[in-house]
């Protein structure tokens, strides 16, 4: 008998590759504790390929890092429409929050990996800088976000 389709599902944390296609993967990226915004470590780019996402479930924020000569300069971020697709070019530097019950499509080439995908570890100031990002993002007031 002939297999007329596939299904993939992932529902655990973090991420998992659903299947590939010539040379593209299909992935799932759920809530994972370490893209809380007080325990990211660093963002990265891609230098080979752009990247995609489309919110699913939940919610998510996508951060860019402004980089000049692998220096941080300002964060951008954009929160996630869901079903909508957002497409990062290669080279941006960038990470996301995701909300405990975020589940995100990811659309990348096959061959993206940690040797070509360049990351700038956060230091102290950067890390303040993306929180400031977060605060903003989630419209929480000075008063308290100073308290945080």
């Amino acid at each position: 008998m002939t297999n007329f389709y596939e299904m993939h599902q992932f529902d655990d944390e973090g991420y998992r590759k659903l299947f590939s296609y010539q040379s593209w993967r299909l992935a799932i990226l759920n809530y994972i504790d370490e893209l809380e915004i007080d325990n990211i470590a660093y963002v990265e780019a891609h230098a080979l390929t752009d990247e995609a996402f489309v919110l699913l479930n939940g919610n998510a924020i996508l951060y860019f890092a402004e980089v000049d000569n692998l220096d941080i300069i300002s964060f951008h971020s954009v929160h996630l429409e869901p079903q909508k697709i957002y497409r990062i070019p290669k080279g941006i530097f960038h990470t996301h929050t995701l909300s405990k019950d975020a589940k995100l499509l990811i659309i990348e080439e096959e061959n993206t990996s940690y040797d070509n995908s360049p990351r700038i570890y956060l230091d102290d100031q950067t890390k303040l800088m993306l929180k400031q990002r977060f605060m903003e993002e989630n419209h929480v007031p000075t008063t308290l976000a100073r308290q945080l």
